[in-house]
């Protein structure tokens, strides 16, 4: 952008006596600076002729009561040494220290820029980083990362980075990422965050942009995605050489990364709109290495998740969800958080169903979508569970030399009082129970004279804990009695 001088605000900074007069010569040559500056923004506007090089661009500075240009300059430029270029740009005497209200042009593509750092805020499974051509070394919660930093996920590895500005980017399973630049203008605030995507998939939540020159931008070898505030996930597919898009809200503008055989991205302050596709909210798009960039396509509505009140109590977590028209998989992810930020699992289906294998006792947080035929997932859908495992196991058995037949179980919670209900009937649906025990404190019960015959039976296990009820029963088992 280009900010001009302002004379009028120039003139009211006028001071009593000779230092007045001098100050408001300067002030009119500086109003012929800005006359000239606003011709050249002006020949911009209405299209410069192809081949001419665009005339530079300008932020404004106003001056604190006694500045020098070398303080300005050592501030808020790249190189201390640029005092003298802002003297011959605005017209003002190196040494001379200037009053408050003086409005100063500094070409922006020489501000000095500080780099920031990112916060690994959660990481489970197998998480690397390296830094430039070093190593990989195990990654850990609360490492700060920076410019040259690449970070690699292995299958059930997962890592959370946080911007300074609050933003979040989550590098899925068998992926690989890197951190192109992090850094801010120190004199405008702006800042200019870009990541390379190598491999896998990574979601962005990136709080709005509150500056014209804001850019944050995820590449991998075929798009460029960049965002103003939103959330969205960008995957590549190394073997298919494709990059999909999924904007869940804001808009993400997509561009190609090569055009003419030369890597191309959108200079900071470019609008959205200017991109070769804008995606929004609730679209997504898949864009093949060295194509143009795909059209939005619609994405998938969330699919429902079948007893989501049902606590985990399994061996196994597993869900089951209700099918869902036009999908042809399904992708579903279990997080610490409700904003899947710190991912545990992630696993994709052909089938709606999907048991995770084992999982540790906790309150996790489940965000299920459909997949369409073009390999995008859909909208998600979080649901909470508990997973609390509550295993019982029983056997029976005649006793030898007797008519009489015993039955034993047991529970892994142990540690928890537990009472029991046991029920025998002579159908498999136990609707005719002929026997029916409640609020039995012990793991045995010895049923005598029993005819023979065919007979099933359950145990029910009851526990109260942390003000919850808790209920689990064994599969129905079966025995036949013969005399």
């Amino acid at each position: 952008m280009t900010v001009f001088v302002d004379t009028a605000a120039r003139t009211r900074a006028a001071m009593p006596g000779r230092r007045s007069t001098a100050w408001l010569a300067l002030a009119c040559l500086m109003a012929t600076s800005a006359i000239g500056g606003s011709a050249a923004a002006q020949a911009r506007a209405s299209g410069a002729p192809a081949g001419v090089k665009a005339p530079p661009a300008y932020v404004s500075y106003t001056t604190h009561e006694g500045d020098t240009l070398y303080d300005i300059a050592g501030r808020y430029m790249a190189d201390p040494a640029d005092w003298a270029l802002l003297s011959r740009l605005n017209h003002v005497p190196a040494p001379r220290r200037m009053p408050a209200g003086i409005v100063l042009r500094l070409p922006t593509d020489k501000l000095r820029q500080d780099r920031d750092t990112a916060r690994v805020v959660a990481m489970s499974g197998p998480v690397e980083h390296a830094f430039g051509t070093s190593p990989y070394l195990p990654l850990k919660t609360g490492t700060t990362l920076a410019e040259g930093d690449r970070v690699r996920t292995g299958t059930n590895g997962f890592a959370t980075l946080e911007l300074p500005d609050g933003s979040y980017v989550t590098v899925a399973q068998d992926g690989e990422l890197d951190i192109e630049k992090l850094r801010h203008t120190v004199l405008t605030g702006t800042g200019d965050r870009v990541f390379d995507l190598h491999r896998g998939e990574v979601e962005s939540q990136v709080t709005h942009a509150t500056r014209p020159d804001d850019r944050f931008q995820i590449r991998s070898p075929s798009v460029v995605a960049g965002v103003r505030g939103t959330r969205f996930r960008v995957d590549y597919d190394g073997g298919a050489q494709t990059t999909s898009v999924a904007v869940l809200d804001g808009a993400v503008g997509v561009d190609p990364a090569a055009q003419g055989g030369r890597r191309a991205a959108p200079a900071p302050g470019v609008p959205l709109q200017a991109s070769e596709q804008l995606v929004k909210a609730s679209f997504g798009n898949i864009t093949h290495a060295g194509g143009a960039v795909g059209s939005p396509v619609e994405l998938l509505p969330a699919p429902a998740l079948l007893q989501p009140a049902r606590v985990q109590d399994g061996k196994t977590v597993a869900f089951d969800l209700a099918p869902a028209e036009h999908a042809v998989g399904y992708r579903l992810q279990i997080s610490h958080d409700a904003d899947q930020l710190d991912l545990v699992r992630d696993m994709r289906v052909s089938a709606p169903h999907a048991d995770f294998g084992a999982l540790p006792d906790g309150t996790y947080f489940v965000r299920i979508a459909s997949t369409d035929g073009n390999g995008l997932d859909g909208l998600p859908k979080v649901y909470a569970f508990e997973r609390r495992q509550l295993g019982l196991d029983a056997s029976a058995a005649q006793r030898a030399g007797s008519h009489d037949y015993e039955f034993r179980w047991f529970v892994s919670q142990s540690n928890v009082p537990t009472r029991f209900r046991f029920v025998l009937a002579k159908t498999k649906d136990l609707s005719h129970p002929i026997v029916d025990r409640a609020d039995l404190p012990g793991g045995q019960l010895v049923v005598s004279d029993l005819p023979a015959g065919d007979y099933y039976w359950m145990i029910v296990a009851e526990q109260f804990e942390n003000g919850r009820f808790y209920e689990k029963n064994s599969s129905v088992r079966s025995f036949t009695l013969a005399r």
